[in-house]
């Protein structure tokens, strides 16, 4: 299929628009406000809903929609009582490189907030996942992600205590747990396997990452193994489905 003389490489074909040409009011609402985001620019303040439905004549309630999915889409964003237009997601590779690599390449400042830091018995799932026996002690680290002091995901790492005996008293938990590993202990990663997949937020991540339970979430499970295939940790990231999106780099097969 061609793209529209009009279509942006990557947009929705035909603008999300079937070909009989019937779409809801709510949608052709978006597609409105969608062009006059882009005519204010980031950080630019969206006319009241009450002007919006009186400028395309249409019930309150369909504009409503409408600034609902731009809203989890990440165009638009909240700001006091009025609604404002977004800046650009953040874009974090799938790559061993730590978050805070990721976020500082775009010019942000990254962050993490220690919400618990608890050591208990291994259980039987994960040991073979982090390398050591059940029932041998294992850290849960628990941190809220920042960029810019904005709240934007929860890390939960697991991890041997016999790896990293330290941790409690050595560790500064908003720094890069990758740098400590590497400096400090001087492990490094060899791989990982990794999974997303999108959920909601039970009602407690909700309110730790400061979003509403309804805003999706794209979830990350990592399984990382150390330069000599050691198993090394388990990792478990949710990240704002508004705020973040992922970039991977695919090779050929030679």
């Amino acid at each position: 299929m061609d793209y529209p003389h009009d279509q942006a490489p990557g947009a929705p074909i035909r603008s999300g628009i079937p070909e009989h040409g019937r779409i809801p009011k709510y949608y052709a609402v978006k597609a409105h406000v969608s062009a006059l985001i882009d005519e204010l620019g980031e950080g630019g303040t969206l006319p009241p809903e009450r002007e919006l439905a009186l400028r395309y004549e249409v019930s309150r309630e369909t504009v409503r929609q409408a600034l609902r999915e731009l809203l989890l889409e990440g165009r638009l964003a909240r700001q006091g009582r009025g609604t404002v237009v977004a800046g650009p997601k953040l874009e974090q590779p799938l790559s061993l490189a730590s978050y805070t690599e990721g976020v500082r390449r775009q010019g942000r400042t990254p962050g993490r907030r220690l919400i618990g830091l608890e050591r208990f018995p291994c259980p039987d799932a994960l040991a073979p996942e982090i390398g050591t026996e059940r029932g041998e002690p294992v850290w849960h680290m628990e941190r809220v992600l920042l960029a810019d002091d904005d709240r934007v995901g929860l890390e939960s790492t697991y991890i041997s205590v016999a790896r990293v005996p330290d941790l409690e008293e050595k560790f500064d938990p908003d720094s890069s747990f990758y740098a400590y590993l590497h400096d400090r202990l001087g492990i490094s990663f060899g791989d990982a396997d990794e999974r997303i997949e999108t959920v909601l937020a039970t009602p407690r991540e909700a309110l730790l990452i400061g979003t509403p339970p309804a805003l999706p979430m794209l979830l990350i499970h990592r399984i990382s193994r150390d330069t000599g295939g050691q198993p090394l940790e388990r990792v478990r990231t949710l990240f704002r489905g508004d705020r973040f999106s992922f970039t991977a780099h695919l090779g050929g097969r030679g």
